[in-house]
Parts: structure tokens; sequence; C-alpha cells
């Protein structure tokens, strides 16, 4: 099914892009550009981001800083 009909876009192509890592409808609009010409679409990216496609979500959900675990991650690198 497609959410964004001005570019083409699918659901499934939008679910891609959140497994790889898009967890804001910004980043889905970086990859894809759905969201970035009418807009109607933002609301649908929204509600497929919001059933956790986005990995760090979990830890939001608990109450801890989501941008925590980046931190840790870079110190590792």
């Amino acid at each position: 099914m497609f959410v964004c009909s001005c570019f083409g876009v699918t659901e499934a192509q939008v679910q891609q892009h959140a497994d790889d890592g898009a967890c804001t409808p910004r980043q889905i609009a970086s990859a894809c550009k759905a969201g970035t010409d009418c807009g109607s679409c933002v609301r649908r990216i929204q509600a497929i981001l919001g059933r956790g496609a986005c990995s760090r979500r979990e830890t939001a959900d608990q109450g801890r800083p989501v941008l925590a675990g980046l931190a840790d991650l870079d110190e590792a690198a």
C-alpha cells in the first residue's frame, strides 16, 4: 500500500528505512522523500514509526534518555 502518493513510497519501504535506523518522519524523508511534498502522508509515517519500528523506542519507553545509548556506542568505537 502506498504511504506517499507524491513519490510512490510504500509502507514496506518506510518500514525498511525504519528497520535501517530511521526513527523520525524527517529521517524517513531524508531516505526516500516521503512527506516532503504535500505532507499528507506524515501522519501515516508517524503511525508506522509508532509501531515500534525504532529500536531506540524501547529505551525511551523505559524512561531512559534515548541518546544515552548512542554515547556509549561512540565511546566504544
